[in-house]
């Protein structure tokens, strides 16, 4: 099989990792066709001796889950490195290098014109293949040049306009709206939230695994309250239905399936946004509920926005602006609002400082001191 060493780059060159065949062992790189259709995980821990080395795309997908990477992450990750493969006519990685990455990640921007996180997120792919899966540390990896974000305010809601657009919601959109705007939920921790973890007691959220793997404990509103009992109340009637039918199963975070088998069905774990609908799992053959599919409260949102006749941009993530921006409005102070957000660091909590209604919005302009006719 092909090796690779590091040497040391010629003068004026940069440093290039140089592959060498060894006369005593055959090429053994996954063809373009095996890559193509690599989808089914193995773990790295299978290659025994007589059985085929696992495909380069399982190999990714084994290094991302044994660093507990989001679901999320590795779909994109695969995603990027399998684009880059095609993008050069189904080359092996190992036999390509920063020419081939600079040309991939320009075309992106020339070509898509794609915005600049994209492109990032695309880098954080191609360095993971080499560094992680491929094992190849080379000097050119560090002068990749990363493409630089526009700094963007946020857009921010008054009062008023959150109002005429929850008024335009109705049931779990309703629920999960009021959730964002009055919580500072994220929107998938919205969906992702289970019985166990709303406290009507102490009128508090805890939000588990959050961005960045961090639990942090939030606000119930209390205007939700009464109407988010009622919710509850309906989704226990559905799930003791579920039970009877040989349902009333959900999804378990890490091995806690194999540690408690029954854990699954119990009231604790299940979705406070439950699917409409069942779906088999293949693995254990098991009828779960999904939680809510995101992209529900997203076109009831939208939906909203625009029968209220906002011509502000507003998303879902725009309640979450606008929740950091009225309670400094309201003199909270800005590491309260940190610590409810869930920022790691105050500086971005900071950006809100600037949609106040302080600043340019408090400076009186000279032509309202002067009579204009």
């Amino acid at each position: 099989m092909f090796g690779l060493h590091k040497q040391k780059p010629p003068s004026g060159g940069v440093g290039m990792g140089v592959i060498t065949r060894h006369s005593n062992r055959s090429l053994s790189y996954p063809t373009c066709a095996e890559l193509a259709v690599a989808t089914t995980p193995r773990v790295a821990e299978a290659q025994v001796s007589g059985q085929p080395k696992p495909r380069l795309l399982d190999r990714v997908r084994d290094a991302i889950r044994t660093r507990h990477y989001s679901r999320r992450t590795e779909k994109a990750y695969v995603h990027w490195i399998r684009r880059y493969i095609f993008f050069h006519d189904k080359r092996h990685p190992a036999e390509m290098g920063a020419p081939e990455v600079t040309a991939f990640l320009t075309a992106l921007a020339v070509r898509d014109k794609v915005a600049a996180s994209t492109q990032n997120q695309a880098l954080a792919a191609l360095l993971f293949l080499y560094r992680v899966v491929l094992g190849v540390e080379l000097p050119w990896l560090d002068e990749v040049v990363h493409a630089r974000r526009p700094q963007f305010l946020p857009v921010v809601l008054t009062r008023d306009e959150v109002r005429a657009i929850l008024q335009g919601l109705n049931g779990a959109p309703r629920l999960m709206a009021v959730l964002l705007y009055g919580a500072g939920l994220r929107l998938l921790e919205c969906c992702r939230l289970r019985m166990k973890d709303v406290d009507f007691a102490t009128n508090q959220i805890v939000i588990r695994d959050g961005k960045g793997r961090k639990d942090r404990v939030t606000m119930l509103p209390a205007a939700i309250k009464p109407g988010l009992i009622a919710h509850v109340e309906r989704v226990r009637k559905q799930h003791e239905a579920d039970l009877r039918h040989g349902a009333g199963w959900v999804e378990l975070p890490g091995a806690l399936a194999r540690k408690y088998p029954n854990a699954g069905r119990d009231w604790a774990w299940q979705w406070v946004f439950p699917a409409t609908r069942f779906y088999v799992d293949s693995a254990t053959r098991q009828h779960r509920r999904h939680h809510l599919h995101e992209s529900v409260l997203q076109r009831a949102v939208k939906d909203a926005v625009r029968a209220a006749g906002i011509p502000k941009p507003a998303t879902c993530h725009t309640f979450r602006h606008s929740f950091a921006t009225h309670l400094l409005e309201d003199g909270h102070d800005i590491r309260t609002v940190q610590e409810l957000l869930g920022h790691r660091d105050i500086s971005t909590t900071m950006i809100y400082t600037h949609v106040l209604n302080r600043g340019p919005a408090g400076v009186k302009s000279p032509a309202d001191r002067m009579f204009l006719s």
